[in-house]
């Protein structure tokens, strides 16, 4: 093991020892983690409290999946279905349903979940005919699915070195393209994920 994955086997089990609620950050996924679900993934976390954690994973495309087809599929009709955001793959949970990440120049009452300064989150039907209109957020990425947790569960992945977290910025979130988002990850934390090996985090 390198020094680089060793340091981030460390960062890993610090984390789980003092964790604060993540709500607004990334969770990374370590070298090798084991699960292929999320191999490399990037998840932006929504929702972290004692009962269980949800978050989206923002780098995987659901691919031969337009948001024209998936506005037919829903019956959602618009001026604009043709421009509207990649979808991507959120997680596991609920794969048939859409979750919009957004800037926070959008808000629907009852609607939107205010998850920080700089980002929220719609999970109603008028995100999506807004977004079909030529409307909406400005900055938005569309996720099928979540990815969830029970209580404890998170913490323990966490412990067992599966997940480094950073902090979520509006750059790689909206403006990365979807293959670089682990790298420019990585780096935030200080890594070049060059010197990582697919077997770093796992002793």
């Amino acid at each position: 093991m390198s020094c680089a994955e060793m340091h981030l086997k460390n960062m890993s089990a610090t984390f789980a020892e003092e964790l604060p609620f993540l709500d607004g950050k990334f969770l990374v996924a370590m070298p090798g983690m084991g699960d292929p679900r999320f191999d490399r993934a990037v998840i932006f976390m929504c929702a972290h409290t004692p009962e269980g954690a949800m978050g989206l994973m923002i780098n995987r495309p659901a691919h031969q999946l337009e948001f024209s087809e998936l506005m037919e599929q829903l019956g959602v009709e618009g001026e604009d279905t043709a421009n509207g955001p990649q979808v991507f793959f959120g997680g596991p949970v609920e794969h048939g349903r859409g979750f919009v990440l957004h800037s926070t120049d959008y808000f629907t009452k009852g609607g939107t979940m205010a998850i920080s300064d700089d980002f929220g989150m719609t999970a109603t039907m008028d995100v999506l005919q807004d977004m079909a209109d030529g409307k909406g957020p400005d900055k938005r990425l569309l996720c099928l699915g979540y990815s969830g947790w029970g209580p404890g569960q998170l913490e323990s992945e966490i412990q067992d070195n599966g997940w480094l977290i950073c902090d979520a910025s509006h750059e790689i979130v909206f403006d990365t393209p979807w293959g670089k988002m682990w790298n420019a990850a990585m780096r935030s934390l200080g890594f070049d994920p060059a010197m990582l090996s697919a077997e770093g985090g796992r002793a």
